[in-house]
């Protein structure tokens, strides 16, 4: 890894850790180190960063702000590529807007709030990055990417460059291409909005936002939605009357406020979430005959 580092840093391109602990770099708080942690400084940086890494035949993968991901105690052999500052950009061309991948989600939600465009007010309390809510297909209160995204830039895993339309991302709940058929990383992303009533855009990105804060967790270390909707039901209604709401696992434990959240109450571990994770698993299953499925990715080792 020594080796890798010092061609990364001689090809400038961005911030490089040896064995950087990824509870730094996840919104739970929890994980084991990285290898290699690679921070490009741009486009350009996470381009040459990838193909140097192939080059020395080493495995990598690619997180945002770490709001969707559980790391495992052992962390992740490899590189581990974090898109964020220096792919935060941001272009407004009229109704269309363009975001790096490495821009805050709700930011960018609340920026073009307040310039009168509307469409993306769903997402004003979702965390993470642009380039993570393009990839599992972030939403709430009714909407999500798939309804505004116009296309997306991608860098696939051979080293493609290509610029995918919303139909070729082949969107579903919480899912993209990018996790299924074609393994690839969102460079950029394009929304489709429209022109607005800005005083009405912001009232409603606030009754989101107040709604969130009023029923999430987050001012604890937390994942988001640990769990997907089991259509028709709702998974934090489903764990709160099976009375699971509180319990908890040495310092991982189901939240009081949302029961499909999931808190670090300080030293929680991975082997913590997982032991609770399946905990409400197995328990939801016995009680509805219900298979609850994980939303939050599980990566690393033990």
């Amino acid at each position: 890894m020594n080796e890798l580092a010092q061609r990364l840093n001689k090809a400038n391109v961005g911030k490089v850790w040896l064995n950087e602990p990824l509870k730094h770099h996840t919104t739970l708080k929890i994980g084991g180190p990285a290898d290699i942690l690679i921070q490009p400084k741009d486009k350009e940086g996470l381009i040459t960063a990838v193909n140097i890494t192939k080059e020395h035949g080493i495995p990598y993968r690619v997180i945002g702000r770490g709001s969707n991901l559980l790391v495992r105690d052992g962390g992740i052999r490899g590189a581990v590529i974090k898109v964020g500052e220096g792919l935060d950009y941001l272009l407004v061309e009229d109704d269309k807007v363009t975001a790096g991948a490495g821009f805050s989600f709700i930011k960018l939600a609340t920026m073009i709030a307040k310039q009168g465009l509307s469409g993306l007010e769903f997402a004003g309390g979702i965390p993470g990055t642009v380039g993570g809510a393009v990839y599992m297909n972030a939403g709430a209160h009714g909407s999500d990417v798939s309804r505004v995204l116009l296309s997306a830039q991608i860098l696939f895993d051979d080293g493609e460059l290509a610029t995918l339309s919303n139909e070729e991302l082949n969107f579903s709940y919480r899912t993209s291409v990018l996790q299924k058929e074609r393994k690839g990383i969102c460079l950029e992303a394009t929304f489709q909005l429209e022109k607005g009533d800005r005083e009405e855009i912001m009232k409603i990105m606030s009754q989101n936002k107040d709604y969130r804060k009023q029923t999430q967790p987050l001012q604890q270390p937390c994942c988001g939605s640990v769990f997907r909707n089991p259509k028709p039901y709702s998974a934090g209604r489903l764990i709160e009357e099976a009375g699971l709401k509180g319990f908890r696992i040495g310092d991982a434990q189901i939240s009081t406020k949302h029961a499909n959240f999931i808190v670090n109450l300080g030293n929680a571990t991975a082997r913590d979430v997982l032991a609770l994770i399946e905990h409400i698993q197995q328990t939801i299953a016995e009680k509805y005959g219900v298979h609850m499925h994980p939303e939050v990715e599980v990566v690393g080792e033990w």
